[in-house]
């Protein structure tokens, strides 16, 4: 039996909203993450006011029509891929899920045609 959800421990940050934008879940490496901009006490605000423009506007876009959006980032020398989903229950679209995983400088990348 599992006695703790494996993402609170999983080694990628894992924020998840609603689909009004507040912040009902960050695991442990994502509270550590955002630990300058209030970390746990995150949980219950609006994850646009945590946005500037024009990434507030992508996340409103991403929220009203549930698209995904990735990308890379860099910073403090730390690369990351950033994935954002919606999530589902019972078919209906309920907000996302933003994966943030540390990526090495080097990734080798398979073709498997």
């Amino acid at each position: 039996m599992i006695e703790q959800a494996w993402q609170d421990d999983f080694s990628g940050a894992v924020t998840v909203c609603s689909a009004d934008g507040t912040i009902i879940y960050m695991n442990k490496k994502s509270v550590e993450t955002f630990e300058k901009y209030g970390g746990k006490e995150l949980v219950g605000t609006n994850v646009l006011d945590c946005h500037p423009e024009p990434a507030r506007k992508k996340l409103e876009e991403m929220l009203a029509s549930g698209e995904k959006n990735a990308y890379t980032i860099e910073k403090n020398g730390i690369r990351k891929l950033i994935y954002q989903a919606p999530w589902y229950q019972s078919g209906k679209c309920c907000g996302f899920v933003e994966l943030s995983l540390e990526i090495p400088r080097e990734i080798q990348n398979y073709s498997r045609e």
